[in-house]
């Protein structure tokens, strides 16, 4: 293959198309039980009594009493109970499993279960920080002293769902020797030692098997080891396969969902020029901490956006609310940081009287200068390149002076944005140590041994093909199965924009190893560990140093017409591209392209979630609006060459920063079509008839 970028048919789109893919609901064991999971119909109170019904033979109740380990999932923060023992903490917080043959009879006895509950009072102001982080660069205190102007501004986001076609199931069993779990789950290793702790087993006494994944988004990022570990403890009593499969509205309110989120911005500027910023985030966690540190550190090193500022003071602080947990979300707090960092930076510009984006181009990062968190990009930066072709391919310069006019209720609105790759700092190498493995058969096939998971975004494709090519063999001599915990070393989860940058890298480098030791008709074995570039230096208490080990690019432009009798918007086109190293097959990038783009444009203007008294309103498909093919623009998606030294074939990063720049872009488009400017997102129409109406 001359060119690696070059698409071919995706592996698994045959099987899928003709609905020959298992995913765990088709998943069918001789004899599995079923089981449904009783949850807290409050958002916080004292367990005070339970009274469980007579059960009939082969019925069983699982809760925290058969917990043979510790009763806590294995996240970061050890705060939440894989079953509610004394207490709960949010709306629908699972207490306990009800199990048996016959759905209905399940369903009945779980009417017959009473607990006793010592209600409490709730607490959904954002007044509990548990998590709280602050660093600097520069001076900003002389900077203030310096200043002729203050500009601050507050921006807010809320809930986003992932709302994956396929919700959350695993089903297990026992065959003697070990607990296998086979389930709709990102991360098996994540999911195996959550089984370790809480059964408090050896290694090799659980088994984790990834079916065929309909969607996650970072929804089955850390969740699944929750509904393992409850079926875990079931399998361990009752020794019979169990299943445990959410109903649609079950998933949306029980599951994590996006932090909402609060940021104020503020400028300190003199003669026109920013010479420093203060950003002070704040992340609604809900009623666990989970994964919301590491959500927030993200937030936090985005501060400036692609932008270079070289005084800055940024604080940030994770809420906890009796709500349910928040958690991964594709962009990892990007989304957020970076739609208070784009409209903040056009708000000044507006307040200032200048040219927003001569002035945004001001302060673009170059090649050599120094990142928020005082790291530096070593890499070259391409933004100037693609804006030139942006700007071009959607007459943006144009548009926006035609639509300067508020009686075309059109707008037109870019965003810049970047991603960073892979895990935080020295994360890869402290915490994921990252291991892969090639195997060639004495049939001279070669075996792909890794724990990255294919949900969707077409990695078996990628993945295989990067093998295939670097050994100049046909694909089909390459396999690539579903992880198996029994079988593949841990190369880390399938999160933070990391798996063919990092895990790809090592697959890449095992695959020229052998090909280089290539012996026809051999059983023959390789290894590749991952080891951090020695230019990585990172303080993860003063957050100073180099946060990633590269960036991703991308500018958004997004076209808008907003009805000026309704005040709906309706996206009328947009134009996005991409600098993300070298693509692997870039119809599988483009692919991500269309998906990021509409969960960003969603976020931006869609999408709306909210609680009342802890209480997720919006449950279903039919109270949830995403983006369907009616609402789903032309979308005019360009790649450029850009190569990371590091990656296979120069490649980065791909799968979040396709949806990191949506809601910005959208949002300074309605902005422009309606003349007011915007704080909150998503815009909905109500949104919008209050500005419109607010004097």
């Amino acid at each position: 293959m001359n060119d690696i970028s070059r698409s071919i048919p995706k592996l698994d789109s045959v099987p899928k198309a003709f609905g020959n893919e298992r995913y765990v609901n088709d998943i069918r064991y001789e004899n599995a039980l079923y089981a449904k999971t009783l949850r807290s119909p409050h958002a916080k109170a004292r367990i005070l009594r339970r009274r469980y019904p007579e059960l009939p033979a082969g019925y069983h109740i699982i809760d925290h009493t058969h917990v043979p380990g510790e009763n806590v999932v294995n996240i970061i923060a050890d705060d939440q109970p894989v079953f509610a023992a004394d207490r709960v903490t949010y709306y629908q917080e699972p207490i306990l499993l009800v199990i048996g043959p016959d759905k209905r009879v399940v369903l009945k006895l779980m009417k017959d279960i009473h607990i006793e509950y010592d209600i409490e009072v709730p607490q959904f102001e954002w007044t509990d920080s548990v998590v709280h982080y602050h660093f600097t660069k520069g001076n900003l205190a002389k900077v203030k002293e310096q200043a002729d102007k203050v500009i601050r501004r507050e921006y807010h986001s809320g809930y986003q769902e992932q709302l994956y076609i396929e919700p959350q199931g695993m089903i297990g069993y026992h065959d003697g020797k070990q607990v296998i779990l086979e389930g709709s789950l990102q991360c098996p290793y994540y999911v195996k030692n959550a089984l370790i702790r809480t059964l408090n087993c050896a290694d090799d006494y659980v088994r984790v098997r990834q079916a065929t994944v309909g969607g996650a988004f970072g929804g089955k990022e850390e969740f699944p080891s929750l509904i393992a570990c409850q079926l875990a403890v079931a399998i361990e009593v009752i020794r019979k396969p169990i299943r445990l499969i959410y109903e649609r509205e079950e998933d949306v309110e029980s599951t994590t969902k996006r932090h909402p989120s609060h940021i104020t911005m503020t400028a300190y500027v003199k003669d026109n020029e920013i010479l420093g910023i203060q950003s002070e985030v704040g992340l609604d966690g809900g009623a666990n901490i989970g994964l919301s540190g590491v959500v927030l550190s993200r937030a936090l090193i985005a501060t400036t956006g692609v932008y270079t500022i070289d005084h800055l003071d940024v604080t940030g602080d994770v809420y906890r609310t009796n709500t349910v947990p928040n958690g991964a979300f594709r962009g990892f707090g990007a989304p957020q940081m970076l739609f208070a960092v784009e409209m903040f930076m056009h708000h000044v510009a507006a307040e200032l009287k200048v040219d927003a984006l001569a002035f945004r181009q001001r302060y673009l990062a170059k090649q050599g200068d120094h990142t928020s968190t005082g790291g530096t990009f070593r890499d070259p930066i391409i933004m100037p390149e693609m804006l030139s072709r942006v700007l071009d391919e959607s007459d943006y310069l144009n548009k926006r002076e035609r639509y300067a006019s508020p009686d075309s209720h059109r707008g037109i609105g870019m965003s810049w944005v970047l991603h960073g790759c892979g895990f935080t700092g020295s994360g890869e190498a402290t915490h994921i140590k990252a291991r892969v493995k090639l195997h060639k058969r004495t049939t001279d096939e070669v075996e792909i041994l890794i724990a990255a998971v294919d949900m969707g975004q077409g990695v078996k494709t990628t993945m295989t093909k990067l093998v295939a090519t670097i050994l100049d063999v046909p694909m089909s001599q390459v396999i690539y199965d579903n992880p198996d915990t029994n079988f593949v070393p841990d190369s880390g989860p399938t999160v933070a924009s990391r798996t063919m940058m990092i895990v790809g890298g090592l697959v890449a480098r095992a695959a020229r190893r052998l090909r280089d030791e290539w012996n026809a008709g051999e059983d023959q074995w390789i290894e590749e560990r991952y080891v951090q570039p020695d230019y990585i230096k990172w303080d993860e208490t003063t957050f100073h140093g180099d946060a990633y080990p590269a960036y991703s690019w991308g500018i958004n432009i997004v076209e808008v017409e907003v009805d000026p009798a309704t005040y709906e918007v309706t996206v009328l086109e947009t134009w996005n591209i991409y600098d993300v190293g070298k693509a692997i097959d870039e119809q599988v990038i483009l692919g991500q392209a269309d998906g990021g783009q509409l969960q960003g444009l969603g976020l931006g203007y869609l999408e709306v979630m909210n609680h009342k008294q802890g209480v997720i309103q919006q449950r279903n498909v039919t109270d949830y609006i995403i983006s369907t093919s009616v609402d789903t623009p032309p979308m005019h998606n360009y790649l450029m060459d850009n190569p990371y030294p590091l990656g296979p074939y120069g490649a980065k990063g791909a799968g979040e920063l396709t949806l990191v720049g949506g809601a910005p872009a959208v949002a300074l488009a309605i902005e422009q079509a309606i003349g007011k400017e915007i704080h909150e997102i998503p815009v909905t129409p109500e949104r919008i008839m209050e500005l419109m109406n607010d004097e």
